[in-house]
């Protein structure tokens, strides 16, 4: 059922995807804020982690009882992922799979809970990759989408970094019809680049498959 072993990279740019700035990545051990807020409180089943860096919310939710899948478009990126999961001892709890978020396909699969958090498909491309997230969410399973917000404060970035930003309601086109949204906003969250603190907001929108 699961999809094969594969590995992965950081950085913004690459043949599959935009990715913001990977500080919160870097520390593999610390899991996403809005996963944990979200995610918490559900019951543990099987998870597939789309953009999964170097592992950290991988690791954090099979810690919390899921077996996860961890996918991604960088082989480095998966390697190290996996070379964690080894030292946090949850190896057995997961598996890797390289590819590309903008042509994920499930091919039949369905997981218990699909996320996603801070992969930014260039041009506007989040509301498609949306759409292909949510076809891997089983019936009563749960979505969860998260990136930056536009922001002035964020001035380091390229302008194609910040078209590839997205606001949570821009993402409800991408929903089947099968699908409630049940958290759709920007939430404020502060980051620190250059030991200078950052005002930011996390887009962030969770919605649930229908059983039926």
């Amino acid at each position: 059922m699961s999809p094969p072993h594969r590995r992965r990279e950081t950085g913004w740019t690459g043949p599959a995807t935009a990715r913001a700035s990977r500080s919160p990545r870097s520390r593999w051990s610390n899991p996403h804020p809005q996963l944990v807020a979200e995610v918490a409180g559900l019951t543990p089943g099987t998870a597939l982690d789309v953009g999964c860096g170097e592992g950290g919310d991988v690791i954090w939710l099979a810690r919390q009882g899921w077996t996860v899948t961890g996918a991604d478009f960088s082989v480095n990126g998966l390697a190290r992922a996996a070379r964690h999961a080894e030292q946090a001892g949850i190896a057995d709890q997961v598996d890797w799979w390289r590819v590309d978020a903008r042509t994920i396909a499930v091919a039949g699969r369905s997981y218990d809970l699909v996320t996603s958090h801070y992969l930014h498909a260039p041009d506007g491309g989040m509301m498609d990759v949306t759409r292909r997230l949510a076809d891997a969410v089983a019936p009563g399973g749960y979505l969860l989408v998260v990136g930056h917000a536009p922001s002035v404060e964020l001035t380091h970035l390229t302008a194609s970094q910040r078209r590839a930003m997205f606001l949570a309601e821009e993402l409800l086109p991408g929903l089947p019809e099968d699908f409630e949204a049940l958290v759709v906003e920007q939430r404020p969250r502060k980051m620190t680049r250059d030991g200078t603190s950052i005002n930011a907001h996390d887009s962030t929108l969770l919605a649930r498959r229908r059983l039926s």
